[in-house]
């Protein structure tokens, strides 16, 4: 490098910011293309709609339904959004708009250190301290006969892992916020709660979208501590107290035995194309819902 001259190490070095962009930005493309092409075996044989609609799971007959694995995903990470929106925006607001910036500094090391616990941790603290829970005392409560491995269960443990990610974006997104805002709603006659509801609320509205948003994303494609507490039956869940099945879960239990049955790895491939485009889609609508919300 120090051989070259001014203008060649220019070069060189905008060459390679613009190859690491392109790779940056074409990932995605090659991730579903790879995809594609290892589960086209199976999506050539079946109808797409035999496939994702279809409740038969037996791939030594030659049966792919992913429909339980698709409601099993989406029930257990909406009623983990549904647990742990609430405690993250609530525990967000307090700790950036009434503590002392002294409190913040000492949660954000304990925000990180939870983020930063191994997935199989967590289902472990789920099988000893979630699963008794409810088959022992949530579900008699409710009338439910329940063994404790169920949606409910995963969805708890669900929900504690994303609380860490999401509640840091959201302290970051308040934080961003310029404290003119606030003292110009004081200064107004504004109580605190009306100046966090009717302004900084409003303001924060677009980044509380996308923290949600990349928080159902990541919650979507958890595997290891929902797969230990979820049950993992292939059949439809009438309740949050049934047991369920995940695609992510699909991938990790079976993947070792795609090599024995036909067409095994061509699903399994599809199972993993079905997370991706989830996870593309969620993420495009809040893209989409920020771009529109920020032109008004």
């Amino acid at each position: 490098m120090y051989l070259l001259n001014r203008k060649q190490r220019h070069g060189v070095n905008y060459t390679w910011m613009i190859i690491s962009l392109l790779l940056v930005a074409f990932l995605p493309f090659f991730l579903f293309s790879g995809l594609y092409l290892k589960s086209f075996l199976l999506i050539h044989d079946y109808s797409l709609t035999e496939l994702i609609f279809s409740n038969e799971w037996r791939p030594s007959s030659g049966k792919f339904g992913f429909y339980p694995f698709i409601v099993g995903s989406v029930w257990v990470t909406l009623l983990a959004m549904i647990i742990s929106a609430p405690i993250c925006l609530l525990t967000a607001i307090y700790v950036t708009q009434y503590t002392r910036k002294r409190f913040l500094r000492i949660m954000h090391p304990a925000i990180d250190i939870l983020a930063g616990i191994p997935s199989v941790v967590y289902g472990l603290w789920g099988i000893l301290v979630i699963v008794p829970f409810i088959s022992r005392y949530l579900g008699p409560w409710m009338g439910v006969k329940t063994m404790g491995y169920s949606i409910l269960a995963a969805s708890f443990v669900l929900s504690i892992m994303i609380i860490p990610f999401i509640l840091n974006i959201l302290i970051e997104i308040f934080r961003a916020i310029p404290g003119e805002l606030k003292e110009a709603a004081l200064s107004l006659g504004a109580t605190p709660w009306q100046t966090i509801k009717q302004v900084l609320l409003r303001k924060a509205l677009p980044g509380i979208i996308a923290a949600f948003g990349f928080g159902l994303a990541r919650a979507f494609g958890e595997t290891m501590a929902v797969l230990m507490v979820v049950g993992n039956v292939v059949k439809l869940p009438k309740s949050v107290f049934d047991p369920g099945y995940t695609l992510p879960a699909l991938i990790a239990n079976n993947y070792g035995e795609m090599l024995s049955i036909p067409k095994y790895d061509s699903a399994l491939m599809f199972a993993a194309l079905l997370l991706l485009i989830v996870s593309l889609f969620f993420n495009l609508v809040m893209h989409f819902f920020i771009v529109r919300y920020n032109k008004y």
